[in-house]
């Protein structure tokens, strides 16, 4: 048990963050058995903005109101043993479609290496609602369970909530009672529990390999 204790206490508490670097091709990608944590969402959902709330780091990852800015695979070492994964952004309708298929391909061919032990975070703009790309994209992923997060809430009004929620569910195509986490960066709102919900990610792993002493 002392283990699983040593691990909830460095997953939820950030001692150092550091952006390691921008991988355009496989071979760069990190091989180093560490956990990966993997965002990823349509263009401008809010990636970038996420990591940086979930670290307490503002400016980490790189901002920008353009969609589609992200083009790279970028990674951030957490404590020296946790990869945040910030991955290209989908659907930016002004890229051309040989960067689309490109940048889709890396996707794909990241997560065919990565899972399923990697943590994917599929992140849906909750304004915009679920869109055919989200729903393409949380097929894909959905057996992997992937944390589903809807972003920007501080957009909707809270009268108009539920409506969305529902709205998001039925067009992605999630089933009944799978959760979904709410957040929004500009008012904090939701970052602690999908810090929870991460956590809970990277403990049940380990919590399954110790030894029943009972």
């Amino acid at each position: 048990m002392t283990a699983v204790l040593t691990r909830i206490i460095w997953a939820v508490r950030i001692v150092s963050t550091e952006f390691i670097k921008s991988a355009f091709s496989r071979a760069h990608w990190p091989e180093d058995n560490r956990p990966e944590i993997a965002f990823l969402g349509r263009s401008n959902v809010g990636k970038s903005s996420l990591i940086n709330s979930l670290l307490l780091r503002k400016g980490l990852a790189r901002t920008s109101n353009t969609p589609g800015r992200t083009q790279s695979i970028n990674y951030f070492l957490i404590n020296d043993r946790l990869w945040f994964v910030d991955l290209p952004g989908y659907g930016y309708a002004k890229t051309s479609k040989d960067k689309r298929r490109a940048w889709a391909k890396t996707v794909e061919q990241y997560f065919e290496r990565a899972l399923p032990a990697a943590t994917a975070v599929l992140l849906i703009d909750a304004k915009v609602g679920g869109t055919p790309l989200d729903a393409a994209a949380w097929e894909y992923l959905s057996r992997a369970q992937p944390l589903v997060v809807a972003t920007k809430v501080d957009k909707v009004p809270r009268g108009k909530r539920h409506q969305a929620r529902v709205a998001l569910r039925e067009r992605v195509g999630l089933p009944e009672g799978y959760p979904v986490t709410e957040v929004s960066v500009s008012t904090g709102e939701g970052i602690r529990e999908l810090m929870r919900e991460i956590t809970a990610r990277l403990q049940a792993p380990l919590a399954r390999s110790q030894p029943d002493h009972a």
